[in-house]
């Protein structure tokens, strides 16, 4: 009995799984909008795009970059803009993101509002200085068994300045896991004194569009598009005692930051705690052990939470937050930088403020 109503909720499940990507379908491809006109910023931009996409790739194909972490999956909640008309009502995938008063001043997600009518909107003017490169693939470079390095060349002629910190969004071409292309945002790890290069890390995700690709596709000397440089995750110009927490990819946008103390002499104190789970996943050693010989304040911690017996780690052991805690027990006058996921991120709060850090000394790059 118990195997036949399991067999009868999985039947039921995947009719619907289905029906919601026929709907899908049907929407992307039988319903024809035609043509609609974006009104921007009271009309002193209008766009003509094809109804029936996003209003995010809408843009997009415009060559209007907004930010987007998530790649328009609608987890991120970066990409925010008002939308004064031509818009259902708020949908459910939007509402964990909008606060009632941003509901209220009609602030909306557009990768998840469809274009299915002319719609009048408004685009912050620094959103149309980002940029939109045609790069070449340089090198990729195994930083440890699924972490990769992957430096960027831009045009020739082409510079971008940076600051450390920010991000880019790389394309997606279409292939066997997508059938159009798709962008996902990393964020930067070059010295920002080069700007004819951009180089990102990249860890394997199981099953994922953009590190799929990365990993199992992509080749030096392949043309690769990107957009940018996106963000507000940056150092402050005080001179408190930082610390960073990240661990895996999250590294990237302190490469950056730790270049540019070194380049500018910034000789603020900073302590950096990368959690992995064994000595396999640790990245970088070579390069954090050149940035102490550099950097005279500046202490690399690598914590394994579950070392291996053959890992022969005599260094610290635990959580990231908790090596942390012991590390600094008075975090009171002190700032924090993290960069990982949402989990990593909240854990880490949690674990800074409860050591007395306030809660307005943290910033944070969440991945989505």
């Amino acid at each position: 009995m118990m195997m036949t109503f399991l067999i009868a909720v999985g039947s039921l499940v995947a009719i619907c799984g289905i029906l919601a990507l026929l709907l899908v379908i049907a929407d992307r491809y039988l319903n024809d909008y035609g043509i609609c006109k974006l009104i921007i910023n009271k009309g002193s931009r209008e766009e003509d795009v094809e109804g029936g996409s996003t209003l995010l790739n809408s843009l997009n194909s415009a060559g209007v970059f907004i930010p987007s972490a998530c790649g328009g999956q609608g987890s991120c909640g970066l990409c925010k803009l008002k939308v004064h008309s031509g818009a259902p009502p708020v949908l459910p995938t939007e509402e964990p993101h909008l606060s009632p008063e941003e509901v209220s001043e009609h602030v909306r997600l557009c990768c998840q509002l469809k274009v299915h009518e002319d719609m009048e909107l408004e685009i912050p003017e620094e959103l149309f200085n980002i940029r939109e490169f045609e790069g070449t693939v340089e090198s990729l470079t195994d930083l440890n068994h699924d972490i990769k390095r992957l430096r960027v060349a831009l045009p020739e002629g082409e510079e971008l300045d940076i600051i450390p910190g920010q991000y880019v969004q790389i394309e997606t071409p279409a292939y066997k896991k997508t059938p159009e292309p798709v962008y996902r945002a990393y964020s930067i790890a070059t010295d920002p004194h080069d700007k004819t290069h951009i180089d990102l890390v990249i860890r394997l995700v199981p099953g994922g569009i953009c590190t799929t690709f990365v990993f199992e596709h992509m080749e030096p000397g392949q043309p690769i598009k990107l957009n940018g440089p996106y963000g507000d995750f940056r150092l402050t110009d005080t001179e408190k005692e930082m610390i960073f927490i990240a661990g895996g990819s999250g590294m990237a946008p302190f490469l950056s930051m730790l270049a540019h103390m070194r380049n500018e002499n910034i000789q603020r104190k900073v302590t950096y705690f990368f959690g992995a789970r064994a000595k396999r996943d640790l990245i970088c050693l070579d390069e954090m052990k050149a940035f102490e010989e550099a950097l005279p304040n500046f202490k690399f911690v690598p914590c394994l939470s579950e070392p291996m017996p053959d890992d022969n780690w005599d260094g610290d052991t635990g959580l990231v937050t908790d090596v942390m805690k012991q590390h600094c027990p008075d975090l009171s006058n002190m700032e924090a930088y993290l960069c990982g996921s949402p989990g990593m991120c909240d854990a880490s709060v949690v674990a800074l403020t409860g050591n007395g850090m306030p809660e307005e000394n943290i910033f944070f790059d969440k991945f989505s």
